[in-house]
């Protein structure tokens, strides 16, 4: 089918830039940024004017703007301060569609023609919420041909003047548009990396290539980058509305009300889903999350994916869901508990499907792996399972963090899990192997000399006396060998948070290797060898 006989579906997008610091409270006049794995995800416009973006590690974060405040990633409270501002749409259109918490989007055809226009529309759009933020953050909207250029024209506009872009010039005004704004939208890093390799920088010479030979090149990603170049939509019209015996429904008796105990049973609602969903050869790209409380009450909302929706990110959308609506203000909040949850299929396309691996790679132990701690937060709640992620430290606590389950998507390949994550050097890092077992609370100990003086590491980062005795916990073991000290000065630039401290390995009699930290001329264990 022809880019003329395929139009794409004329859509508007909302987009509240800094959703995530808006979210966090944090007035936009403030320097503030929010890290995840130890990178910039989200900056307030006042860090911003000081050299902070998105993609920075936090150590360069800081260095340029040394007094911005350090939040943290957290989508679910990102979602819950979402849901309003999308409900104040409702009235406009009853079928709002959420793309991430901070960007909304809605079919325009039959508003358009109600409100007298998509410009009408547009402004109507950012007026309704503008007056829901309340002054909190601005709102940009565009309005084009299917939503990439939507998206993109809402990037480029105005808060008091939206970017409506003529129907039928979607590919003129995605031209100039450099290939790598799709990686966010179809999370193909790689494929965008190698196309600027081979000089294709911008969606014009993307939209020129021959489809077959970029298919043939790039697989499927290839195929659905080369269609938003063209202006139209990620997936061919084929795409269809299931029938209604995919939805899946759970009756709650007696009726929930905590957040907890509907976000377990939501996923086993997925896992239920996503078995149907296999059994017919399809994948979801859209879900409408339902839900009907004992008073009558019907609550519905529609979430959308690029990709494809897995077990674990339909979950992760209801848990979302579920905590803006329980967990919204008093006025917009349900008045009696769920007691009805539906999960419906409202757009699918055939499942690719994937190879497992033979030999490392994803295996079908992984997606059994997933699900189980998709169970167990659902049990115990969403903070209780964690997973490590590197970050740059010198301290062997520092170097790995545990972060949420919820907060990333398991089903696929983390980079930060992955060794290679910190290249940049840390002066004064510990070197390898790593100590076996960091303790949580570091006991404090004793570093002596032959008369038994404390050592004592000086300011320029030499130890003054060799080591004879260690007190750990009170028991003197003799000392059989050291080494170091690694002395680190961090945060120098902050009155608050400097902090001197210096390392020293220390071999005790028994033949046991301990890692001792000395600060404020006080000496704790922070770490032991196996």
């Amino acid at each position: 089918m022809s880019p003329a006989a395929e139009p794409a579906e004329r859509t508007l997008v909302a987009w509240c830039p800094d959703w995530p610091v808006v979210a966090a409270g944090m007035p936009l006049d403030r320097p503030a940024i929010v890290l995840h794995a130890n990178r910039v995800v989200a900056c307030s416009p006042a860090a911003r004017a000081e050299g902070v973006s998105e993609g920075l590690r936090r150590r360069e974060a800081q260095g340029r703007c040394p007094g911005a405040e350090v939040l943290a990633h957290d989508p679910t409270r990102d979602a819950r301060a979402f849901e309003p501002v999308v409900a104040a749409l409702d009235g406009l259109c009853p079928r709002v569609e959420i793309t991430r918490p901070g960007t909304c989007a809605l079919a325009t055809r039959g508003p358009s023609r109600y409100h007298g226009g998509d410009t009408a529309l547009a402004r109507l759009a950012a007026g309704v919420l503008v007056e829901a933020l309340g002054g909190r953050a601005s709102v940009q909207v565009g309005v084009a041909d299917g939503a990439l250029a939507a998206g993109l024209a809402a990037r480029g506009a105005a808060s008091d003047a939206p970017v409506v872009v003529a129907a039928g010039a979607g590919p003129a005004f995605l031209g100039p548009w450099p290939v790598t704004v799709l990686d966010e939208i179809v999370g193909a890093p790689g494929v965008t990396d190698v196309l600027g390799r081979l000089g294709v920088r911008v969606l014009a010479d993307l939209a020129a290539l021959d489809a077959g030979d970029v298919l043939a090149r790039f697989g499927a990603d290839g195929e659905i980058l080369h269609r938003l170049a063209r202006g139209l939509d990620a997936r061919p019209l084929a795409t269809r509305r299931p029938a209604l015996d995919l939805a899946v429904v759970s009756e709650l008796d007696p009726p929930v009300e905590r957040i907890d105990t509907a976000a377990f049973l939501a996923v086993s609602l997925a896992d239920e889903l996503h078995r149907r969903l296999g059994t017919h050869g399809l994948a979801c790209t859209q879900v409408s999350i339902g839900a009907e409380t004992e008073h009558g009450e019907q609550l519905e909302r529609c979430w959308r994916h690029e990709g494809t929706l897995g077990a674990g990110a339909v979950a992760e959308r209801v848990r979302w869901q579920l905590d803006g609506w329980l967990s919204g203000a008093v006025a917009s909040r349900p008045t009696a508990g769920i007691i009805r949850l539906v999960l419906t299929p409202t757009e699918v396309v055939p499942a690719r499907g994937r190879q497992l691996g033979f030999w490392g790679g994803e295996t079908l132990l992984d997606e059994r792996a997933v699900r189980a701690l998709a169970r167990v937060a659902g049990l115990l709640g969403t903070e209780a399972v964690a997973v490590p992620e590197r970050q740059g430290g010198r301290g062997p606590g520092e170097q790995l963090a545990l972060v949420p389950a919820a907060a990333v998507d398991l089903t696929e390949p983390r980079a930060a899990a992955r060794p290679g994550w910190v290249a940049e050097p840390w002066p004064g890092r510990l070197p390898a192997p790593s100590p076996a077992m960091v303790h949580a609370d570091p006991p404090v100990t004793d570093l002596l000399d032959a008369a038994g003086g404390r050592v004592v590491v000086s300011g320029r980062g030499t130890i003054n006396t060799t080591p004879v005795t260690l007190v750990v916990e009170g028991t003197p073991q003799p000392v059989g060998a050291w080494a170091g000290p690694w002395p680190a000065d961090e945060r120098w630039w902050d009155p608050v948070a400097h902090r001197r401290r210096a390392r020293v390995q220390v071999l005790d009699g028994a033949g046991v290797a301990h890692l001792l930290v000395v600060e404020n001329s006080c000496w704790r264990e922070e770490a032991t060898y196996d």
